[in-house]
């Protein structure tokens, strides 16, 4: 933990000194920097690297409302370097360790109005789809809708299905598509989110479906990174075929 404050604050530093010289010498030409030997390649790219890898820290704390005071970031890495510090280690540490804090509690609580949105917008979303001509709500929340029918055999959920598919959140955002990847995916049934188990079981080969997922149906309070916590997802879904399981060994399973 205190090797990690350490980092972040003369990364912070170095990007305050940067952002500090543009202000004040706008109308100056910087000196050209020469990186002709090694012993120069390797201080500049140790500064560099350091800046670059706090950018996105920076700006997240910033846009948590923290902002950081850029002329005392620059005079405290100037003391670092000269060893005048004006805090001891065991200050600056508490210090750092509390602004982490502030910073998860931010976090955090930015994570729940999210989910919390996403909810609200999911149940909007589904009110307004299952209104529309076409569209079936089964018992557990699930719509469908038929967009090319097929007849014939539909799979089980111990069956193994290929399907190609896309998948977009309910403003339309894609986060997955086996047709961008121009291969199908086959995968059991009953190993993927209940609203897909529940409705390719609908499916027959041949057929394309357009769901709408509940997020209690899909990956609920999770968040995935490109998938919120509390999503409703939009899936189209074409089954191509159905591998039957087993008899024995889907008992077997069960």
């Amino acid at each position: 933990m205190k090797s990690i404050y350490k980092y972040s604050l003369v990364a912070l530093a170095v990007v305050g000194l940067t952002a500090c010289n543009k202000e004040e010498k706008a109308a100056e030409v910087a000196p050209a920097v020469s990186l002709t030997t090694e012993a120069q390649k390797e201080a500049y790219s140790v500064g560099a690297s350091i800046g670059s890898y706090m950018s996105g820290h920076i700006k997240e704390q910033e846009a948590l409302g923290l902002p950081a005071d850029r002329t005392l970031i620059v005079e405290g890495f100037a003391n670092g370097l000269n060893g005048a510090l004006k805090l001891t280690e065991e200050e600056m540490q508490t210090v750092l360790q509390n602004l982490d804090k502030k910073l998860n509690d931010k976090r955090v609580a930015q994570a729940e109005a999210m989910a919390a949105k996403n909810l609200e917008d999911g149940k909007k979303y589904q009110e307004t789809n299952k209104a529309k001509e076409g569209v079936t709500t089964t018992e557990s929340g699930l719509q469908y809708e038929v967009l090319v029918a097929a007849e014939g055999d539909k799979p089980a959920a111990e069956d193994v299905v290929e399907v190609h598919y896309a998948g977009t959140l309910i403003d339309g955002t894609p986060f997955d598509s086996s047709y961008d990847r121009g291969q199908t995916a086959k995968f059991p049934l009953n190993r993927v989110i209940a609203g897909w188990t529940e409705g390719v079981q609908l499916m027959s080969v041949g057929s394309k479906y357009r769901f709408v997922i509940p997020a209690e149906l899909a990956y609920g309070e999770r968040d995935n990174g490109t998938i919120p916590a509390n999503s409703t997802l939009v899936f189209e879904v074409e089954l191509v075929s159905i591998e039957k399981a087993n008899t024995e060994q889907a008992a077997s399973a069960q």
